[in-house]
């Protein structure tokens, strides 16, 4: 048994050593090596946004992708049933059928590699049920993304399959460059997500610097490519005479237009010779540090916002301007954000992290992560060799993809600049006798490209009218060459009302069916303003008949040789 005399110095003993603890925990807690504390005085001092990251700029990135997406799956919704539809224009059953052929009969990775799309996995009995279905889903996940600014790959990547299902088999009416730039940026914009989390500045999931050089690599290549091809192209580009054209001439004008067509010449050299210098030569600042990068960046979106003030050019120029977002990093891009809360606090507790040296280690998500982005990066280089050497030829094409993903494509708009304005005409007529020189032919109107004098042209950017742009096209042609216009003609003679929604006015609208329809060519103008006839945007002369009269009977070995449904049928 211990005596009293140990037992008193056991407890001292004790007492001394649970001392020396509370003592060197106290000085612990006050020592400035404390790495928590640290971290969070130096947290405390970083009240701006700093350099080089690029947290913000996904946002702003993944709701400028998601708002182009909206728009082009609302444009499908509500177009694709009469132009591809059961009984649209150009049904995307009876090209699917013809692909099956083509292939060997069998819907096989040869038939999806031809034409990928979901569509091949689908009932046919109900294409158009298919068709909206694909469209809604696309707007509600589109819409989403938009409206929260957050995104994971599986949604991304949703997005991009949909669209793609689409463009796949939408044929002439899908034939556009921007769908191709739509679908790359849209397969870019699947890399700059997290795998599943849906918040905006997602801690573990960074931005990948070779991610935001792909954009930068997007916006260069659509600029070279728009550029070269102006050189190499119509002659009025070297002459800088083109714009003493184009306003009058593009495929569908807006109010503005007319107004910028009535410029100077001077004016008009001065934006040729701009062109050029924002196409050729600003480009190139992407690869001169973080400063003139940003200088490219604004150059190019103020660039896209004046085309996209002179003409309606669907959501080309709205699409151009995403890439160019990716030359801003957060410092830059901080002012559209809220302060003190929200996205832009969580990135400033971020850098702060960062500056303090507290980031956590690397996951294996994380490596993985980064072994994904490198992948992407040697792809995105490999596909782009025959687009540099695209770019570099003296027969460059433009709006080409090389791959049948269109991960990476040739780019590329108004090569050559036609000089006068053609407009294809539709009329019908109620008379018996389409020869009689007294019969009254009246005239369908379209939802926007040129046709009544009097209509002040429209304003629909970044919306899309397909069967708008194609009659711009078509009226370069002969109806041999777009045969879907003797289609149409057969459809008005019907009253049809699928096609006639793509119409604004419909003289026949509660009356007997037209016996004969027509198509007339004719040369538009721009009046002068205030020398003009009196209300008039545009004066024309007939150049000749499009088409001639045509009724019922006639089309109907022309619709059967083309297995198309008869429109009484």
């Amino acid at each position: 048994m211990a005596t009293h005399s140990e037992s008193s110095e056991s407890t001292l003993r004790k007492r001394r050593v649970e001392t020396r603890k509370t003592t060197t925990t106290h000085s612990d807690d006050n020592t400035p090596n404390n790495e928590e504390d640290t971290c969070k005085a130096k947290k405390q001092e970083l009240v701006t946004l700093q350099t080089g990251t690029y947290w913000l700029t996904r946002i702003v990135l993944l709701r400028s992708i998601a708002f182009i997406y909206f728009i082009a799956f609302t444009v499908a919704y509500n177009q694709n049933k009469q132009l591809i539809g059961e009984r649209g224009l150009l049904p995307c059953k009876d090209y699917l059928l013809s692909v099956k052929r083509y292939v060997g009969g069998k819907i096989d990775m040869s038939a999806f590699a031809y034409t990928p799309s979901i569509l091949w996995f689908l009932d046919w009995t109900d294409m158009d049920a298919n068709l909206d279905g694909i469209a809604l889903v696309g707007m509600a996940l589109s819409g989403f993304v938009l409206l929260t600014g957050t995104a994971n790959m599986i949604i991304m990547a949703m997005l991009w399959v949909l669209y793609h299902s689409l463009v796949s088999v939408g044929q002439i009416w899908y034939s556009f460059g921007w769908e191709s730039q739509l679908l790359e940026t849209g397969f870019l914009g699947i890399f700059l997500c997290p795998v599943w989390s849906l918040s905006q500045v997602p801690p573990r999931c960074p931005p990948s610097l070779i991610s935001i050089w792909t954009f930068r690599w997007l916006i260069v290549r659509i600029m070279l490519g728009a550029g070269l091809i102006k050189i190499r192209g119509d002659r009025c580009w070297r002459d800088l005479t083109c714009m003493d054209y184009h306003y009058e001439t593009q495929p569908v004008p807006n109010p503005m237009s007319y107004y910028m067509h009535q410029s100077p010449w001077w004016f008009h050299r001065f934006e040729v010779l701009s062109n050029h210098f924002i196409e050729l030569i600003v480009p190139l600042f992407t690869f001169l540090g973080r400063r003139m990068c940003m200088v490219n960046g604004t150059l190019q979106i103020v660039f896209q916002v004046t085309l996209i003030v002179s003409g309606n050019l669907s959501f080309l120029n709205w699409l151009t301007i995403v890439p160019s977002l990716a030359c801003f990093d957060d410092a830059s891009l901080g002012f559209l954000f809220s302060s003190g809360r929200g996205a832009k606090q969580a990135v400033l507790d971020l850098q702060a992290e960062e500056a303090s040296g507290c980031t956590p280690k690397p996951t294996r998500g994380m490596l993985f992560r980064r072994v994904v982005n490198v992948a992407l990066g040697v792809l995105i280089g490999y596909l782009s060799v025959p687009v540099v050497l695209n770019l570099l030829s003296s027969k460059q094409v433009m709006n080409t993809s090389f791959d049948p993903l269109r991960i990476v494509n040739t780019y590329g708009a108004f090569g050559s600049i036609t000089k006068e304005r053609t407009e294809v005409i539709l009329q019908g007529t109620m008379n018996e006798d389409p020869k009689d020189p007294e019969a009254v032919w009246e005239e369908y109107q379209f939802l926007c490209k040129p046709g009544d004098l009097t209509r002040r042209p429209c304003l629909v950017s970044p919306y899309h009218y397909r069967l708008d742009w194609l009659m711009w096209f078509a009226a370069f042609q002969t109806y041999e060459q777009s045969e879907w216009v003797i289609h149409i003609a057969g459809r008005l003679l019907a009253n049809d009302t699928s096609i006639l929604s793509l119409m604004e006015y419909n003289p026949f609208q509660g009356r007997d069916n037209p016996r004969w329809v027509r198509g007339e060519h004719f040369k538009y103008r721009f009046t002068l303003p205030g020398s003009g006839p009196q209300g008039k945007w545009w004066v024309r002369k007939r150049i000749g008949a499009y088409f001639p009269a045509v009724d019922l009977v006639a089309l109907r070995g022309y619709f059967k040789s083309r297995n198309w449904p008869h429109p009484d049928l």
